[in-house]
């Protein structure tokens, strides 16, 4: 039986194998390692769903693999080849490319091209155990697919060619069903005329991000609404609790502080922690509270999620932060703690950056950007006094969203960094 990339979670289909954790020849338990994979934001260990002896790796290190595709051939008990195998006479080579191959798509005007079917009366064809099961799950009946290999035994190949025909039967070209037109492919430029330079490949990750953004872009009508907090009271809080707290082994930071914030604001203002099923027409209201943290590293933009924010205190979360943020770094990230989030906060300050205009991160409604606090004139009770100002924005799907909602809740968050009193709790 072949073992296959199972379902990677929300928002992931593929990966990059970026090592191999066993080799033909090997026995292996059900649920050991057998690759590591790096699906885009995270480098995770993909477990074998069954126990047996290896024959052949079908990847190898630098392929990118996608779900259902297979890794590896494994012997196992009930795929074991009997003593004396039944002859059968061997379908021709050109048939077992044919069958595996995918049809070449229909071109505009053009029909799909037609499922070739057996009659449903006969046998089963010979198939693993696996296909048989995977033909269980999908209601699909094997009699009605062309087996490539010897006596028309169905393999992988002829069950993926089958329902990629499936699906050219019926989804029709995108572009024509949403009335748009085609969008123009690509121009090469040629920048070397123009002087000297170099080219490097994008690293998968990057990859994700672009196409990630260029979603969000295309689909959330988006709006910043901007605001300043006095973070003076907060900042003297903060260093003077930092000393006990670094005894504890946590680092207190601005961020375990807007955590909590943010998460009591949430709480008041739940359309906040929504998300929009596009597809049901309905707005999904959370009754959790698990809050992504955008983090800088080397490769890129990584947004890992802090669970359950509202029932934790500052030092909790000041320790799960910073054992978060260095994992994140160093890519040792879990998929399953890039997932799940119901609202992020973007921090730039660390860097120095002031106000910008965060991307909401689909499917959440709305991001809080941080900016870098700064010294500034303020007026209180008519004089001029020296205050440490934070600049906020807050970015929304304005489908969800309305801009009085953004106000209020822009103020809620205002008053949270200003007012101390209870944050430590």
């Amino acid at each position: 039986m072949d073992l296959k990339l199972p379902p990677l979670g929300e928002g992931a289909d593929s990966g990059n194998v970026v090592s191999l954790l066993v080799k033909e020849g090997d026995v292996i338990a059900k649920g050991q390692g057998i690759i590591e994979l790096e699906t885009g934001k995270a480098v995770a260990p993909v477990p074998a769903s069954a126990a047996g002896k290896v024959t052949k790796m079908i990847v190898a290190v630098g392929d990118k693999i996608s779900v259902g595709q297979p890794i590896l051939s494994l012997e196992t008990p009930e795929t074991a080849p009997p003593a004396k195998p039944a002859p059968s006479k061997p379908a021709p080579a050109e048939r077992r490319r044919a069958a595996a191959a995918p049809p070449p798509p229909a071109g505009p005007g053009q029909e799909p091209p037609p499922v070739e079917e057996e009659s449903p009366g006969g046998a089963e064809p010979a198939a693993s155990p696996s296909i048989r099961r995977m033909a269980r799950e999908l209601g699909i009946d094997l009699r009605k697919i062309h087996g490539s290999e010897q006596g028309g035994r169905v393999v992988l190949a002829d069950m993926r060619a089958y329902i990629e025909r499936l699906q050219q039967l019926a989804e029709p070209p995108r572009a024509a069903a949403a009335g748009a037109p085609d969008r123009p492919p690509p121009e090469r430029i040629d920048f070397f005329k123009w002087g000297p330079i170099a080219r490097r490949p994008l690293t998968p990750l990057r990859k994700v991000i672009a196409a990630r953004m260029a979603q969000i872009w295309n689909a959330v009508p988006r709006v910043t609404q901007f605001d300043e907090a006095d973070i003076t009271a907060l900042e003297e809080l903060r260093k003077s609790r930092a000393p006990a707290f670094e005894k504890m082994g946590a680092r207190l930071t601005l961020t375990a502080f807007a955590l909590k914030i943010a998460a009591g604001a949430l709480q008041k203002h739940p359309i906040f922690n929504s998300s929009l099923d596009e597809v049901a027409g309905e707005l999904v209201w959370k009754e959790y509270f698990h809050i992504g943290l955008a983090v800088d590293t080397e490769q890129g933009l990584i947004v890992p999620v802090l669970r359950d924010v509202d029932k934790k205190d500052i030092l909790a979360l000041s320790k799960e932060l910073s054992s978060l943020a260095a994992r994140t770094r160093d890519r040792k990230i879990a998929l399953e703690e890039l997932q799940g989030g119901s609202f992020t906060i973007s921090n730039q300050g660390g860097i120095g950056g002031g106000h910008f205009t965060p991307m909401v991160n689909r499917p959440e409604v709305a991001i809080l950007g941080m900016g870098r606090g700064a010294l500034k004139p303020v007026v209180r009770e008519g004089k001029i006094e020296p205050r440490l100002m934070l600049p906020l924005a807050l970015a929304y799907d304005h489908r969800v969203i309305d801009g009085g909602a953004a106000v209020r809740f822009m103020l809620e968050l205002v008053k949270g960094f200003e007012n101390s009193d209870g944050v430590m709790e």
